[in-house]
């Protein structure tokens, strides 16, 4: 074990105070808003748990308790401070009562539906604490929606008497949570269920979730990794780096990056799409660019292009949709059938794009649009701008990046354990007070740990009806870069002299020990939207 790892598993999270004393809390009930165009449907769907009120926490006289049997399941893609869930699950259960049972479901949701699970110890769980991963149960992307995965899910958890059942996980997760807890009220079932908010690519938040746990941790290491490159970009002075950054929804992490390390140029894929911006134009603006930092004897800069940028511009959506409907059809009968628009756009891209867009099909037959190299396509077509450039003086010598992984699965950020570890209190409550069908949140983040406020949150309250596989299905609505909003705002102020002027930024590795202003430190997205912090300009 490396010494940091055992550091880290010292590490003592923070928690609010209202969940010190686990027991000695009182439910206030506020009622929820409809927040949904689809309240009809929704309730249809949900007859026991659309009109559940809002919850929030209040020291009271200490309730008497009982051993509480819960299992947790970490579900869809990894995110720093799961794990932290878990110890924080663990943890309060047993200062609700010690001879409280944690049990963990392996593999993620299916481990739920083919009753694979494992009883978690505090053996088991010490090396996991405050650490990244979720390797100590594995996880995976099962949905549980069909009868047959729903009465599984429903006989297994009765045949271990389970109080309560948490599921960590994205916006499809917790869809899942909502399912199950709708299921198992209507089979008389006494289990709970609970949701967790995890996603690194943050656009699961909205007025009552601020943030999910994963985003600090994953924005905090990917801009590490953006300032040593624009520290390289600047000792050398001849590339051109080229960084695609994870977000295939939403634009949330090139947002907060760039805020952190101020590139020469960022793409927001929400901006596009809202200006109708092709990618003709997408690719003339930044040739622009890099003519122009040529004119100051600049041949070189960093780029940030989010991971979805493809889906947001109209044109290739539109090119997306026809080709995904013209699947078999190939050559010349292919830019036959394909619309003006389409063509014009199909034929505009490298050759090597459009192979890809042909030939690398999902089991469905559709384009796998994740794995278009987003930062290669913009490469190749600003090469081929510049060279018809007369006024290009420079030199363009492009590299390209993509960060992905290397954020979702390391050690959390001081915030990501205590806010990780501080969900787990707030699930084990949830199930404490007899409540299901929610997710456990906290609130007022921009402030200390010990003065975040604990909720719960109906999961149908943030729902609506969105087609997938040709069927309208209840799911929890992405929320995408608000472009009113102060971190958009922000960024749109001070990227022009980005552009030009080399002002980056360079914040170095997550740091979890030292002075509270580095290790304790909140990301500008989370803090402008609270309008807590200054000093961007510095």
């Amino acid at each position: 074990m490396s010494c940091l790892r055992e550091e880290r598993n010292r590490y003592q999270p923070r928690i609010p105070k209202k969940l010190e004393e686990i027991t000695s809390l009182r439910v206030e009930v506020e009622e929820a808003p409809i927040l949904t165009k689809h309240p009809r449907e929704l309730e249809e769907i949900f007859p026991k748990t659309f009109h559940q009120p809002l919850l929030k926490f209040s020291k009271a006289e200490e309730k008497s308790a009982r051993p509480l049997k819960v299992g947790v399941v970490l579900s869809g893609g990894q995110a720093p401070g799961g794990h932290n869930v878990i110890a924080g699950l663990f943890d309060s259960l047993k200062k609700i009562d010690s001879r409280s049972t944690l049990y963990g479901f392996l593999g993620g949701s299916s481990g739920i539906v083919e009753d694979r699970l494992v009883e978690l110890t505090e053996e088991k769980i010490r090396p996991y604490r405050n650490t990244g991963g979720f390797d100590l149960l594995g996880s995976g992307r099962t949905k549980i929606e069909t009868p047959e995965q729903l009465e599984s899910a429903l006989q297994n958890v009765k045949a271990h008497a389970l109080d309560g059942l948490v599921i960590i996980g994205g916006d499809d997760s917790n869809t899942n949570a909502a399912l199950l807890a709708e299921y198992f009220l209507t089979h008389n079932c006494e289990t709970k269920v609970i949701g967790v908010p995890k996603t690194i690519d943050g656009d699961l938040k909205n007025a009552f979730v601020e943030i999910p746990f994963g985003f600090d941790t994953a924005c905090k290491t990917y801009s590490a990794l953006i300032g040593n490159i624009a520290r390289d970009a600047l000792s050398a002075k001849k590339y051109y780096h080229f960084i695609k950054i994870m977000g295939r929804s939403a634009s949330h992490i090139a947002l907060e990056c760039a805020l952190q390390t101020h590139p020469n140029y960022t793409l927001i894929g929400e901006e596009v799409a809202s200006t109708k911006g092709s990618l003709e134009e997408i690719v003339q603006s930044l040739t622009d660019l890099i003519v122009e930092r040529a004119e100051r004897g600049k041949n070189y800069g960093v780029v940030l292009i989010p991971e979805g940028l493809i889906e947001f511009i109209p044109e290739m959506r539109t090119l997306i949709q026809e080709l995904n409907l013209l699947m078999s059809v190939k050559g010349e009968e292919l830019l036959k059938r394909l619309s003006e628009e389409a063509r014009k756009t199909f034929l505009m891209l490298p050759e090597i794009f459009q192979e890809q867009l042909t030939l690398d099909r999902d089991p469905h037959g559709n384009i796998q649009v994740s794995h278009i190299a987003t930062e290669q396509l913009l490469l190749h077509l600003v090469k081929r701008f510049l060279k018809n450039r007369a006024d290009y003086k420079g030199k363009f010598q492009p590299v390209s990046h993509f960060f992905g992984y290397e954020g979702r699965s390391c050690f959390p950020s001081n915030f990501d354990s205590n806010y990780g570890y501080g969900l787990g209190f707030v699930a084990s409550s949830l199930i404490f007070q007899g409540y299901t069908g929610y997710m456990g949140v906290l609130q007022n983040l921009a402030s200390s740990p010990e003065e975040w406020e604990p909720a719960g949150i109906p999961i149908t309250m943030l729902m609506h009806l969105e087609e997938r596989k040709g069927r309208q299905k209840p799911v929890i609505e992405k929320t995408l870069v608000d472009l009113k909003g102060k971190p958009f705002t922000t960024f749109s102020s001070l990227r022009g002299e980005w552009a030009l002027e080399d002002e980056y930024h360079y914040p170095g590795p997550v740091q979890f020990y030292g002075p509270p202003s580095l290790c304790n430190e909140k990301t500008f997205t989370l803090a402008l939207e609270q309008e807590t912090k200054v000093g961007i300009h510095g």
